[in-house]
């Protein structure tokens, strides 16, 4: 079994490949930060949008599941839930994380199947064609190559084996009333996304970068979360703790940045926060991908 403490020597001897959140990067590159504050809006996040997102994935009994970037574990209690007797191993270049994830699952399926490793994404530790599945979400939208990325990771995936994949798209965020000042204070984010290596965009990218790495069968479907008064648990877990507590935790480096002034982005604060109230409305649309693996990538001549 690969153990956070088994691979944390090797992994701590080579310098990282690419800036990848919970996968390849030191913490200051992930753009949200490892605060408690991040790990409750990741939980909180997951929570809520369970059945949204993880709908439709489900692993047959005794198959080989790799989660890449499990970060805290936020996800990764609902793979256990979905797929409860496959064999799940899940991997995070962050120590810390690991253990919040080994301590959040622990609590919430003690006696579930899951193996924890502290690995690069772009050099994993396992055999070729080691797994039956690979699971990843928002991982890609911190990386600066994801296509290599996705090619990287055909080379555990088994011949047949398939791919999820999970983004959202910042550019799909919708919300009344409207506000310049809200939507400016989005574009932080993004920017400041893209300026450590990512794409806050990504979702909309996900059908042309499986194909480019070399997967079959591909076919992404978008899930949408709506929000208003009718759907109070949506306005409080979706608009307030999780879209809204993502683009208040990178104020600090929006300021940093010289990208805003104080008032400006408490203007937009405010703004954004208004979607909640009674008459606010948000909108939000993540996107799924699924793909087959026809086999490891061939070497370029």
């Amino acid at each position: 079994m690969y153990t956070a403490v088994n691979t944390a020597a090797k992994t701590a001897a080579k310098s990282p490949v690419n800036s990848a959140v919970n996968t390849t990067a030191a913490p200051r590159d992930y753009v949200h930060g490892y605060s408690d504050h991040e790990t409750r809006r990741l939980a909180d996040q997951a929570d809520t949008l369970a059945a949204l997102l993880h709908t439709g994935t489900a692993y047959p009994t005794g198959s080989r599941v790799l989660e890449i970037g499990c970060g805290v574990g936020a996800q990764t209690v609902h793979l256990v839930d979905g797929s409860p007797g496959a064999h799940l191993t899940a991997v995070d270049v962050s120590a810390d994380s690991l253990a919040r994830a080994r301590a959040r699952v622990t609590a919430h399926a003690p006696g579930a199947r899951v193996e924890w490793a502290r690995a690069d994404l772009f050099d994993l530790p396992f055999p070729d064609a080691s797994f039956d599945h690979l699971f990843a979400c928002f991982v890609l939208e911190h990386l600066p190559d994801p296509e290599r990325a996705l090619a990287v990771l055909r080379r555990v995936l088994r011949p047949g084996g398939t791919l999820t994949v999970i983004e959202g798209d910042h550019g799909s965020a919708f919300f009344h009333p409207d506000g310049a000042a809200a939507r400016t204070a989005v574009g932080h984010l993004v920017r400041l996304q893209a300026a450590a290596g990512g794409d806050a965009l990504i979702g909309r990218r996900l059908h042309p970068l499986v194909t480019a790495a070399g997967y079959d069968d591909v076919v992404v479907r978008p899930r949408t979360v709506y929000a208003d008064a009718s759907r109070p648990a949506l306005v409080e877990g979706f608009t307030r703790n999780t879209f809204v507590a993502m683009v208040e935790g990178v104020r600090d480096d929006a300021l940093a940045a010289a990208l805003t002034t104080r008032a400006e982005w408490e203007r937009g604060m405010a703004e954004l926060r208004r979607t909640a109230e009674d008459d606010g409305t948000f909108h939000y649309t993540f996107f799924k991908a699924q793909a087959v693996s026809p086999g490891p990538p061939r070497p370029r001549p």
